[in-house]
């Protein structure tokens, strides 16, 4: 920029220094305008990772912890994830964490977190991630739970919200309640997202579910279904779900 800008000096032999800078003010508009088409480097992709972190979930809550680490690996070669981890427990308590970039910083949040009897949160949890988003654009919510609690009326609302903001919601239920299942079932309809059911038995399930969400997350539609073509089947119906 300072050649945009030099101006011409006395050069000691009794000349007068020019009135102008060199540049005109077309020159300067040239440069701005160049400026302005340079490429910007995109920010990684913002998730939301949710789980319910009442008495039953603390088996799932460890092996979530390590299984995060996955969705990482998965995003990297797609320009990386930024993860909010988020979690309800005990009597009303509410947790949203920073955003983290590193895996190892979002495991040691996890590795010292202990699950608290408690009723769900979901409606909060819900108004958190719309409420983030004001702040700035969050690709996706994922969300793993066993149990559903409150007014589903309440919570399709905005869920139909997180739908209109391009924020879909990836509903994972561990077990077979059956209200769970159905609320979960529609929420991530009504969201544009996705719902898959896990067990104690299926970790291998929920790593790619969430690798795939991750996937998604870094690199949108088209990066899951190449990742879908070697992956199991609840990752392909994933993928279906969201092409609906």
């Amino acid at each position: 920029m300072k050649d945009l800008f030099k101006q011409s000096k006395s050069t000691g032999s009794g000349k007068k220094a020019d009135k102008h800078p060199v540049s005109s003010n077309n020159d300067v508009q040239k440069f701005l305008s160049k400026v302005a088409t340079l490429p910007k480097t995109a920010g990684d992709a913002r998730l939301i990772f949710s789980l319910d972190a009442t008495a039953s979930r603390q088996g799932t809550w460890d092996v979530a912890s390590q299984l995060q680490n996955e969705m990482f690996i998965s995003a990297q070669s797609l320009g990386g994830l930024n993860i909010q981890l988020c979690y309800f427990r005990g009597f009303g308590e509410f947790f949203s964490s920073d955003w983290q970039s590193n895996p190892d910083d979002l495991l040691r949040i996890m590795s010292g977190i202990r699950c608290q009897a408690g009723a769900t949160q979901l409606q909060r949890l819900l108004q958190h991630a719309i409420d983030e988003n004001h702040k700035r654009k969050i690709k996706c919510l994922i969300y793993i739970g066993d149990a559903m609690e409150e007014n589903i009326d309440v919570l399709a609302q905005q869920a139909g919200k997180l739908g209109l903001l391009n924020i879909p919601l990836f509903m994972f239920q561990e077990r077979d309640d059956p209200i769970a299942k159905a609320a979960f079932k529609e929420l991530s309809r009504l969201s544009g997202g996705a719902y898959s059911q896990f067990d104690s038995t299926s970790i291998n399930q929920l790593k790619d579910l969430l690798r795939a969400v991750a996937v998604y997350a870094a690199g949108g539609l088209k990066a899951l279904q190449d990742f879908s073509k070697g992956s199991t089947g609840s990752v392909k119906l994933l993928e279906q779900q969201l092409k609906r």
